[in-house]
């Protein structure tokens, strides 16, 4: 088993690959939470389109691939927010318009400059033999730069996250909060795109998470799994890769989702068969007592739960 482990470990290729996997599962995962709590799972996909678009238009003018894709994917970051803040614009539909508009431009001078088709592959599917120095410090700086700013912004993040409108009556400026999210999901989504692909980021970016949620009502413990699940993806998805010889992105989700089914069964199974002890308190003395399986404790009359986990 170790020598299997350690066999790919020889290949610097592979070591580089390995390194930034593990940091791009963590950081999509930690940024993920805010994503799905926040009903905002189809802006990772949107600004990925968006990134594509800007690094096709970078490389056109002579740009450096991250600057071309992070300076249109934060423009389409802010046209969003300006589309979509009167209200009559929905922010789907905004997100729709403005990264596939974007993501359109790319194609069509990929369609008319043909010479450099090839060099947006790794972009669009994610590749293994792709990763080079300067991805792993780009993925680095950017990982820690996102931690520290999650770490700094926590309360605020938090409280526009769950009631937005009581975040801003309580005096946070939601806008500059906004604003700032929407700068680290650009650069999350940058860093991510040699490893996993356009075409694959917003699954990365939303299977943690939503893997993390079935497994607590914490926000605290929910950032916690979904960064610890974002990366053992990223490692185990990477293995894959190298093993099966398929893209990375395609790994990385595939077992990203098996990881999501496995969670899924096994808390449909403590659900529907295994026995929940019940405690209770009377005065200074507590006992328990097990009760058969939710659907029979509670009947129809049971409360929903909310979905979203406590603060």
């Amino acid at each position: 088993m170790m020598d299997f482990l350690l066999e790919p470990l020889a290949y610097e290729f592979f070591r580089n690959s390995l390194l930034a996997s593990l940091m791009v599962g963590a950081l999509c995962g930690l940024i993920g939470v805010y994503i799905v709590l926040r009903g905002m799972s189809y802006i990772g996909h949107g600004l990925s389109h968006a990134a594509f678009g800007g690094a096709v238009v970078g490389f056109t003018i002579g740009l450096n691939f991250y600057v071309g894709a992070g300076a249109m994917g934060l423009l389409a970051a802010i046209l969003i927010n300006q589309v979509a803040k009167g209200g009559k614009i929905k922010s789907d539909a905004a997100i729709g318009i403005v990264t596939t508009a974007f993501f359109a431009l790319g194609i069509a001078i990929i369609s008319r400059v043909r010479t450099f088709t090839q060099s947006f592959e790794a972009a669009l599917f994610g590749n293994i033999l792709g990763v080079t120095s300067e991805d792993l410090t780009v993925i680095a700086l950017v990982t820690a730069f996102t931690m520290v700013t999650v770490f700094l912004m926590y309360k605020p993040l938090l409280f526009s996250t769950f009631d937005n409108e009581a975040a801003r009556v309580f005096g946070i400026n939601t806008g500059v909060v906004q604003l700032m999210f929407s700068f680290i999901l650009t650069l999350a989504i940058i860093a991510s795109m040699n490893i996993v692909g356009v075409t694959m980021i917003a699954a990365t970016l939303v299977i943690p998470a939503i893997t993390a949620r079935m497994l607590t009502d914490s926000f605290s413990r929910m950032i916690i799994y979904s960064t610890i699940i974002g990366a053992i993806m990223g490692v185990v998805g990477m293995y894959l890769s190298y093993i099966f010889n398929a893209a990375s992105g395609a790994t990385i989700v595939l077992f990203g989702a098996s990881l999501f089914c496995l969670v899924q069964l096994v808390n449909y199974i403590k659900e529907r068969f295994i026995l929940h002890e019940h405690i209770h308190r009377h005065g200074d003395v507590i006992h328990s007592h097990p009760h058969g399986p939710r659907h029979e404790q509670h009947g129809d009359q049971g409360q929903e739960d909310s979905g979203q986990p406590r603060p």
